[in-house]
């Protein structure tokens, strides 16, 4: 059994520019785990963000070209490739029309109950959105729990822009009520 084979980042680097597909293979290996996780994050979908994370990979392996290292680490690099590449994933209209029906989900509660008050239990903000109105719970788990805008939000609900932002305020006024 031979020593496993290890590259400094800038070995690395070398030779991923050189296209070299054992430092591609090494590259995954050792940093496939740690994107998925940030992707995940982003993504929720398991299956999406797996498909997101392989391009991700690809993107690295066509533009390692333009990564700097005076500007930073390769890991940080490749880190705002796969960010940027899930929130382009999430603002896809594919991911919106799958996501879109689907209920709220407990991870979403759990991501964002922290966020809103200190010391707020995500069972309480479960219980508080699932008193609102189906059409004022649809907005509230867009634009807080899944990140869209207002205006992606009318673009995807077909409602006009005005009638989105009343039906949030309404919602957040009324989530404040249910939270006090």
């Amino acid at each position: 059994m031979g020593n496993p084979v290890t590259y400094t980042e800038q070995e690395l680097v070398a030779l991923l520019k050189a296209k070299d597909d054992s430092s591609f293979s090494y590259l995954y290996d050792h940093y496939s785990g740690a994107l998925y996780s940030i992707i995940l994050q982003i993504v929720v979908d398991q299956q999406m963000a797996s498909d997101t994370l392989q391009e991700v990979f690809v993107n690295i392996w066509k533009k390692i070209e333009s990564y700097d290292s005076s500007k930073g680490r390769l890991f940080t690099w490749m880190l705002n490739v796969a960010r940027n590449l899930s929130i382009d994933t999430v603002r896809s209209r594919a991911y919106q029309n799958n996501r879109k029906n689907q209920d709220l989900t407990d991870s979403s509660y759990d991501k964002a109950g922290a966020g809103i008050q200190p010391g707020l239990d995500s069972i309480g903000l479960k219980k508080a959105v699932e008193k609102l109105k189906t059409e004022h719970r649809v907005l509230i788990d867009l634009a807080y729990f899944k990140g869209y805008t207002h205006e992606e939000i009318a673009e995807a609900e077909q409602l006009p822009l005005g009638t989105v932002k009343t039906r949030i305020r309404s919602a957040l006024i009324q989530l404040r009520a249910y939270l006090k």
